[in-house]
C-alpha cells in the first residue's frame, strides 16, 4: 500500500507533543493506515445511514426501553379516549448491574365527580330552611364562611326572637342584633352596651322585656326612640327619664306595660304617656317613687280599657279618694292589688263592690283593714281570690275560709299583672312567646 503523504507530518507533530509513547503512536498508525490516500482510486464520498432494526438492540444495551408508537395520535386525541383503547402500558424494568432504569408513560388520572349536591347549588330557600334549625351560636359562625351565607343567616325570617337573657352585651350587639328584623326581644338581668345603629330606621321589636338590666338611661332611650310598634313592654327596676317615657309614649298599640320599680320620671310625663296609650289593658305601675301628684295623674288617666292593674306600694300617697277616681275610670276592672297602701281603710270596699267584673283583689299589708272587715268583701258575687298577708294571721285566716269557702285566699304571694314571665326562672317564654335563639353559654356576645 502507498504510504500517506502526511504521514510524516503527523509523526512530527507528535514528537513535538512530548507526551505519546510508543503504544500511543502504534494506535494510531493503525488508524491512519485505513484512511486512504488523497490520490488513491478508493472512494472519498460518506453517507451516513442507520438500520433502524438495530435500535432496540442499541437502547437495551443502554439500559432504555422501547415506547410503542400509539396508532392514534394522542397529541389531539382525548384522554378518556386514549384510556379507553389503550389500557396504560406496563412498566418495562431493565436490569444492569442491580440497578433499574425505567421509562413508562404515566396517564393522566381523571377525577371523578364528587357525589352528592353542592352547597353552591343549594338555592336560597333550602339554605334559609336548614339555617332555621341552627342556634345562635352556629348561626353566628356560618354567617362569616361567605358573602352569600352572611346575608342568609341575617335573613329577618331567622331573627324573628331573640333572648339574651343574663348575658354581657359589648358595644354594638343590639345596633346589629335589632334591626335585623326581631320582632320578640328578651334580655332580663343582662349588662347592655352602647347600641351603636348604623342609621335611624326604625325597629320592628314589637314585644321586648329588658327588666332589671344595666344599662345608660341615655342607650335606653336610643333603643326605644326607634320602637313604635311595641305591644308589650316590661322596664321593671330601671332608671327612666322623662325622654323614655315619651318614646314609650308613640306607641299607641300598646297592650302590656311593666314600670314597676322605675324612677326619675315626671307626673307631666306619665300623664301624657297614659292618654296616648289609650289602648293598655295591663298595667304595672307598683313600687315607682310617686309622688301626690304621679298618684293624681295615674288615676285621672289610665286607659278606661285596663282590666289588670297593679297599683301597690303607696302606703302614704295613695287615699280613699283616689280609689273612687279609680273605679269611676276603669269600671271593668278583673284584677286588682292595692297591697302595701296603709292609708286606706274598709270605707273604699264600697267602691269594690261598683267593679262588676272583679275576680282577683290584694290588699296586702294594708293594716287598717282588720280581719273582720275582709268579710264584707264575700259580698261581691265574683270574686274569686283574696290576698290578704300580713292582715290575717293562721287561726284568722282558717275561720275566714270557712267562712267564705267560694274565695281562695292567700293563694298567691306574687302578681303576675303586666310581668313578661310568670312561673319558675326556667320558663324561657315572655309573655306566652317562646324565644327561638337563645344563648346556652354563660359568655356574652
Amino acid at each position: 500500500m502507498e504510504r500517506c503523504p502526511g504521514r510524516a507530518q503527523f509523526g512530527a507533530a507528535a514528537a513535538q507533543r512530548g507526551g505519546a509513547g510508543r503504544d500511543g503512536r502504534s494506535c494510531c498508525w493503525r488508524h491512519l493506515q485505513e484512511i486512504p490516500a488523497s490520490d488513491s482510486n478508493v472512494s472519498t464520498s460518506f453517507t451516513w445511514s442507520w438500520d433502524p432494526t438495530k435500535t432496540s438492540e442499541l437502547l437495551s444495551g443502554m439500559g432504555v426501553s422501547v415506547l410503542k408508537k400509539e396508532k392514534l395520535g394522542s397529541e389531539n386525541t382525548p384522554q378518556e379516549l386514549l384510556v379507553s383503547l389503550y389500557p396504560p402500558q406496563k412498566r418495562q424494568k431493565v436490569k444492569e448491574k442491580d440497578k433499574d432504569f425505567v421509562i413508562a408513560r404515566r396517564p393522566r388520572l381523571l377525577r371523578e365527580p364528587e357525589s352528592g349536591i353542592s352547597w353552591d347549588a343549594l338555592p336560597d330557600e333550602l339554605l334559609l330552611g336548614i339555617f332555621a334549625y341552627l342556634p345562635l351560636t352556629d348561626l353566628l359562625k356560618v354567617s362569616q364562611i361567605c358573602k352569600r351565607w352572611q346575608r342568609l343567616a341575617f335573613d329577618e325570617s331567622l331573627w324573628q326572637t331573640l333572648d339574651l337573657t343574663g348575658k354581657n352585651l359589648l358595644p354594638g350587639v343590639i345596633g346589629q342584633l335589632l334591626p335585623v328584623g326581631v320582632t320578640v326581644f328578651r334580655c332580663p338581668r343582662s349588662c347592655i352596651g352602647k347600641p351603636l345603629f348604623k342609621n335611624n330606621r326604625p325597629l320592628r321589636v314589637q314585644h321586648m322585656d329588658m327588666s332589671n338590666c344595666t344599662i345608660n338611661v341615655a342607650d335606653l332611650h336610643t333603643i326605644l326612640c326607634r320602637c313604635d310598634q311595641l305591644q308589650n313592654l316590661s322596664l321593671e327596676g330601671l332608671v327612666l327619664s322623662d325622654d323614655v317615657i315619651r318614646s314609650i309614649a308613640q306607641n299607641s298599640s300598646l297592650v302590656r306595660l311593666n314600670l314597676s320599680g322605675c324612677s326619675e320620671f315626671s307626673a307631666e310625663a306619665l300623664e301624657m304617656m297614659l292618654i296616648s296609650c289609650s289602648g293598655l289593658e295591663e298595667l304595672n305601675l307598683s313600687w315607682c317613687d310617686f309622688t301626690t301628684d304621679h298618684i293624681k295623674a295615674a288615676v285621672n288617666h289610665i286607659s278606661t280599657n285596663v282590666t289588670q292593674l297593679n297599683f301597690s306600694g303607696y302606703r302614704q300617697n295613695l287615699h280613699i279618694s283616689d280609689i273612687k277616681t279609680l273605679v269611676t275610670r276603669c269600671p271593668y276592672l278583673i284584677e286588682l292589688d292595692l297591697s302595701d297602701s296603709a292609708m286606706l281603710k274598709p270605707e273604699c270596699f264600697q267602691y269594690f263592690h261598683q267593679l262588676i267584673c272583679l275576680q282577683h283583689l290584694s290588699l296586702s299589708r294594708c293594716y287598717q283593714i282588720s280581719p273582720a272587715d275582709l268579710l264584707e268583701l264575700g259580698e261581691i258575687p265574683t270574686l274569686k281570690t283574696l290576698q290578704a298577708f300580713g292582715i290575717v294571721t293562721d287561726n284568722s285566716l282558717q275561720l275566714l275560709k270557712e267562712t267564705l269557702p267560694h274565695i281562695k285566699i292567700n293563694c298567691s304571694h306574687f302578681t303576675t299583672i303586666a310581668r313578661p314571665t310568670v312561673g319558675s326562672k326556667k320558663n324561657k317564654e315572655i309573655w306566652g312567646i317562646k324565644c327561638r335563639l337563645t344563648l346556652r353559654n354563660p359568655s356574652g356576645l
